[in-house]
């Protein structure tokens, strides 16, 4: 009788140092250990004190022992770990093992501060928001294209807001298309802040997370913070400025044209959007889709595409945007 042969079984041994107390490598009851076993399910994991060892597939253990030491390198610098950043962790390794990984490493990406307020970390959670915050740093222009969720608004008003704070601008001008009041809003009562708000109440909230919210009626009667329809941009040049137009899906391509044309001496421009969620009229085609056919390619331009998995929302999030893109290619849409 001849017997299978039994595949080669690996071990790796990993001593937490005493100084991290087991909760906050294993999470409360367990629950960051429970992520690492459900991802590695042909791999044994057991802890006994400050010791980890697993057994099992040889590519599963050196993953295995890869997620605990980028587990370490986050809680060295006192950020604690969560089940979403065990996760993201452990799919960003899976890549890189499988080839199609880049040079940063989960550790890099999860510890990057953008911003710090009012007790909070602003950081990008997955590699693509790593590399779009870095497109902003690097470049004029950047368009951050992608589902909803995805951060791609809320990461670049904390590289606009940690711009005004460092003195690389002296002003953050925020815009949107109004399309659901024909971005004229000339039959809307009361003022100009009234008539707006609806449209860019989102930019206002981000802002409130980012800012002390007293300061931000005095910043903006200063000028310092401008926030208006993308109409109000007309026949202006825009120096010394962090200049966000959000949900520009809903330009038209002259609307585009005519905004991507404000740019002057010393400012940046972050455009964001999404491109399956265009609300503009029928026939009128969206200049967001048509700048990436124009400026792919051109110098100091960046295109930034988030995903479906770099949504930060809840998980039901991505899966809810998985779905639909399935259900509009299934129907040609």
């Amino acid at each position: 009788m001849t017997q299978t042969p039994t595949q080669p079984q690996a071990h790796a041994h990993f001593t937490v140092p005493a100084k991290h107390p087991m909760v906050t490598v294993l999470g409360s009851g367990d629950s960051l250990l429970r992520v690492i076993e459900k991802a590695f399910p042909s791999t044994d994991i057991h802890v006994r004190g400050n010791e980890v060892s697993a057994t099992g597939d040889p590519r599963e253990v050196a993953l295995v022992q890869r997620v605990f030491d980028e587990m370490m390198l986050v809680l060295r610098t006192g950020q604690p770990m969560t089940e979403d950043a065990v996760e993201r962790s452990i799919a960003m390794l899976q890549e890189s093992a499988d080839g199609e990984g880049a040079a940063e490493t989960p550790a890099e990406v999860l510890t990057q501060n953008i911003l710090s307020s009012r007790g909070r970390t602003i950081r990008p959670k997955t590699l693509n928001q790593k590399r779009y915050v870095d497109a902003i740093d690097k470049h004029t222009i950047v368009f951050g294209i992608g589902p909803a969720g995805t951060g791609k608004t809320y990461l670049a008003m904390a590289k606009a807001v940690q711009a005004l704070q460092s003195k690389q601008v002296n002003r953050i001008i925020l815009t949107r298309p109004a399309v659901e009041a024909g971005e004229r809003l000339g039959f809307l009562p009361g003022t100009l802040y009234e008539k707006i708000d609806p449209y860019l109440r989102p930019l206002y909230d981000a802002l409130h997370d980012m800012l002390d919210p007293d300061s931000i009626p005095r910043l903006m009667a200063a000028g310092t913070i401008e926030v208006a329809p993308l109409a109000y941009m007309r026949g202006r040049t825009l120096n010394d400025a962090f200049i966000i137009l959000d949900e520009a899906q809903n330009t038209s391509a002259e609307q585009m044209k005519m905004f991507l044309t404000r740019l002057g001496f010393d400012s940046k421009i972050v455009i964001t959007g999404d491109i399956t969620q265009i609300d503009l009229p029928g026939g009128t085609k969206s200049g967001l889709r048509q700048v990436q056919e124009i400026l792919e390619g051109v110098e100091d331009v960046h295109f930034s595409r988030l995903t479906s998995t770099d949504v930060v929302r809840h998980k039901l999030v991505g899966r809810i945007v998985d779905a639909y893109e399935q259900y509009d290619s299934r129907n040609g849409l």
